[in-house]
């Protein structure tokens, strides 16, 4: 097995780079989106019953707005 050094200095000798795997970000992206809106359920009520204040319901609205941009991305990304 040649060292780090030769394979540095010679990149010719070092394997081919194996082709990516294709994944789908969709389930993703629904499962995150699915949990952001069960955690604002819970923050909402939180802040309704004067629990904690209105930034964990605020955090959970933009986590789920965040994957649902996510969601929107993965559908314009060309080639998909």
């Amino acid at each position: 097995m040649p060292s780090f050094l030769q394979l540095a200095l010679r990149p010719e000798r070092r394997r081919p780079t194996p082709d990516p795997v294709p994944v789908s970000l969709r389930p993703v992206f629904r499962f995150g989106i699915v949990v952001w809106a069960v955690a604002f359920v819970v923050a909402l009520v939180l802040w309704l019953t004067g629990t904690v204040g209105p930034h964990g319901a605020w955090t959970c609205a933009v986590g789920g707005l965040l994957g649902v941009a996510g969601l929107w991305w993965v559908r314009q990304r060309p080639g998909r």
